[in-house]
């Protein structure tokens, strides 16, 4: 099982702690948003993952090289010009080679959802992607139908409203947590090119009648730090509380300074 980690972002909603440092390195409890991620995703099962880097990508490298790529192939895929999460998972295609499903997981996204059963979930699914989506407030939303399946989008700041697929039942507006579980079979289906969002493939898709399906979750920790707000108001719970739900209070350790 693989995955892939978007990490090239310049965090600038993070400064200025990302103005000497990429974002993948910002700590909570010590330990960098990246390290958090990759032992969520080794727990889960992954055995090889490849991480986009753009902002102080040399530290990154660096980081890996340091922790002996957690004992697991590590591969990155630098990006001199962002590519957008579409984009930068198109570039780092030729990684998923084994014919199975994979994670996209966004590298500031602390959670303890059930990954293990996500993926299961999808690979009992003839879906192109499964994404993980809850209720909750947002800017954007997708859509979805009560059949599951993604049929559309919808921008709360620009009053967007985007649906491509006719909708089962009624629709229902769930917001993405951040990680996906996508079929390689979707790689030969994105013909968009340069930068772009993954979102527009999806929507592309749905509207060619391609199956998107939600995964619900609802009641697991999930945080978003991408904002220093968030960041903070996280860091200042107790270690155990942070921590505890993703399994990792027993290995958190000495400060890693970048």
């Amino acid at each position: 099982m693989k995955a892939m980690i978007l990490a090239a972002g310049l965090g600038t909603r993070l400064r200025p702690l990302t103005d000497t440092r990429p974002k993948a390195l910002v700590e909570i409890h010590h330990l960098p948003l990246l390290e958090i991620v990759i032992r969520r995703l080794l727990a889960a099962g992954v055995d090889g993952i490849i991480i986009n880097t753009h902002h102080f990508a040399e530290q990154i490298a660096g980081f890996l090289q340091a922790h002996g790529n957690f004992g697991v192939r590590l591969a990155l895929s630098h990006e001199p010009e962002l590519l957008d999460t579409g984009g930068g998972l198109r570039q780092a295609g030729h990684f998923f080679d084994d014919g199975q499903p994979f994670f996209l997981h966004n590298v500031d996204i602390v959670s303890n959802i059930d990954l293990r059963a996500m993926y299961a979930r999808h690979c009992a699914s003839a879906s192109l992607a499964t994404l993980a989506v809850k209720q909750r407030p947002t800017s954007r939303y997708f859509l979805f139908d009560e059949a599951g399946q993604l049929c559309g989008w919808r921008s709360t700041p620009s009053g967007r409203h985007e649906l491509t697929r006719q909708p089962q039942g009624g629709l229902q507006e769930l917001a993405f947590d951040g990680i996906h579980v996508i079929s390689p079979a979707l790689l030969s289906r994105m013909t968009e090119t340069g930068a772009f969002s993954i979102v527009q493939t999806y929507l592309r898709l749905a509207g060619e009648g391609e199956s998107i399906r939600a995964f619900r979750t609802e009641g697991y920790f999930w945080r978003d730090v991408g904002k220093l707000a968030q960041l903070e108001a996280l860091a200042q719970l107790p270690l155990a509380e942070v921590l505890g739900p993703l399994g990792l209070v027993e290995n958190s350790r000495t400060p890693h300074r970048t």
